[in-house]
Order: C-alpha cells, then sequence, then structure tokens
C-alpha cells in the first residue's frame, strides 16, 4: 500500500511537472517572433547610457541568434512562474494542516511578488543609475561596447540578486511565525545584519561603490520591514514568553487555599 501511494505520488509530480513545462513551452513559442524585440527591451538600460549610435557586439557566431532565445525564454519562465507555483502548492497542499495550508499560501503569493519587484526595481532603478555612473567615469580613451552573452550574465545575476533580496521580509516572517528565532532576537541580531547585507553586496554585485549601496540598502529597509510584518503573524505563546510557569509546589499550594476557602 506505501509502496503504492510513493509509485502514485511520483506520477503526480511528473504531471505537474510537465504542466508547468508545457505552459513554459507555449509562452516561449508565442515570444520567439519577437525575442530579439524582448532584447532590445532588456538592453535598453545599457543603450540609452552609451553614446549616441553605440552599440553591442557579438563575439559568437551563433551568440546573435542564441542570446534573444534564452532572453525570451527567462521572459516566458517569468509569465508562467505564478502558474508553476500553483502546480507546486497543488502538489503539497493535500499533505497540509488547515492553519499550515493558510499560511503557507500567502507566503508563495507574497514571495513571488517580492521576486518580481526586486526585478522590476533592478531593471528601471539600478540598471540606470549603475551604466550612468560606470561610463560616466569610463576613460574618453576607449569606446565602450559590451559583448551581448556577457551583459546577459551579467543582467541575470543582478536580477537573482535583487530578486532573492526582496524575499529578506519572508524569510524574517518564517523565522518568527516557526519559533526559531525570536522578535526580540532578530531586533538584537540587526547590526550583524546590516554588516552582512554589505558583504553580500560586495560578494555580488560589480566592484563599485553605487551597485553595492544600491542592494545592501535596500536589504536592510526590508529586513525592517519583515520585522514589522512579523508582529502580526508572530506564535501568540511568543507574546507570553516572559511568562513563568507556576511551581508544582505553588500549585498544590493554590489548591490547598481553595480547599480551605470551600470548607
Amino acid at each position: 500500500m506505501s509502496e503504492d501511494t510513493f509509485i502514485s505520488h511520483l506520477v503526480e509530480l511528473r504531471d505537474r511537472l510537465l504542466r508547468a513545462l508545457i505552459a513554459i513551452g507555449i509562452v516561449f513559442a508565442c515570444l520567439f517572433p519577437w525575442s530579439s524585440e524582448l532584447y532590445d527591451l532588456l538592453a535598453h538600460p545599457m543603450m540609452s547610457a552609451l553614446p549616441a549610435g553605440s552599440k553591442m557586439i557579438a563575439t559568437g557566431v551563433i551568440t546573435p541568434f542564441l542570446i534573444p532565445l534564452k532572453v525570451a525564454a527567462m521572459v516566458a519562465f517569468v509569465v508562467v512562474l505564478p502558474y508553476v507555483l500553483y502546480q507546486a502548492w497543488a502538489f503539497v497542499a493535500p499533505g497540509l494542516y488547515a492553519h499550515e495550508k493558510k499560511l503557507v499560501l500567502p507566503l508563495v503569493v507574497g514571495s513571488t511578488v517580492l521576486f518580481v519587484l526586486g526585478i522590476a526595481f533592478c531593471y528601471i532603478f539600478v540598471f540606470g543609475v549603475v551604466f550612468q555612473f560606470v561610463n560616466s567615469i569610463a576613460p574618453a580613451s576607449i569606446t565602450v561596447a559590451p559583448d551581448i552573452e556577457q551583459y546577459l550574465n551579467f543582467v541575470l545575476t543582478m536580477f537573482l540578486a535583487f530578486g532573492v533580496t526582496f524575499e529578506v521580509p519572508i524569510v524574517v516572517i518564517v523565522l518568527a511565525r516557526m519559533g526559531i528565532v525570536s522578535l526580540e532576537q532578530l531586533r538584537v541580531i540587526r547590526p550583524y545584519f546590516i554588516v552582512g547585507a554589505f558583504v553580500i553586496s560586495a560578494v555580488v554585485t560589480p566592484p563599485d561603490v553605487v551597485s553595492q549601496l544600491l542592494l545592501a540598502i535596500p536589504m536592510c529597509v526590508l529586513y525592517e520591514f519583515g520585522l514589522l510584518l512579523a508582529r502580526f503573524v508572530v506564535k501568540p505563546k511568543e507574546a507570553d514568553a516572559d511568562y513563568a510557569a507556576p511551581s508544582d509546589a505553588q500549585l498544590e499550594s493554590e489548591l490547598d487555599r481553595i480547599d480551605a476557602e470551600r470548607k
């Protein structure tokens, strides 16, 4: 019986993965004719920072064909991400208790929204500031002509960094809600988190102060936002953490007093 149940779970997992992949494939097929336009849209922040008439270069033989396809696949995944997460949710939901479902579903939706917001913040605000800063300090004796493959790798790294960074409130809420770390402990480690945020930003961003600040500062702000939200979802027992349970002797004495009053 247990083996049949395990196999049925594997079959269901396979079916849901296939549904997610088919959905991504359908959206990708629809976006394929506009893959070049999608790359131009992705390259807009860089091209806006370059002098008029500048263009990117492609050093590979088939790179001008492959890179736009990768961009189209990336956009298709982001578009289908809610459906992919729904498939994951539908797979694990039957094994969750009612109170766990009430917690997991908002966290899945919230983490998706925050991840997309992180990508949007990086594309709309960070890229414009960073590219303008880098090109403004470039020597006049050089011509800036970024390679399209290296640019895509840089963009994906930055998107991932900011998308994960915007998940900080979710991590804080989960830690506090599950009782792994108390709210007071999260407040105490705030200075260490700030230092860690600047260390992480120095590792995952280009070696310039502007991009490091643009990642570290939002991370610190989102940590405070997570602390604020965690106050509303923390377990009730945490609010009574300072309450000391009476000892057995105190309970026995109280029972004796009640019996004496009854007599």
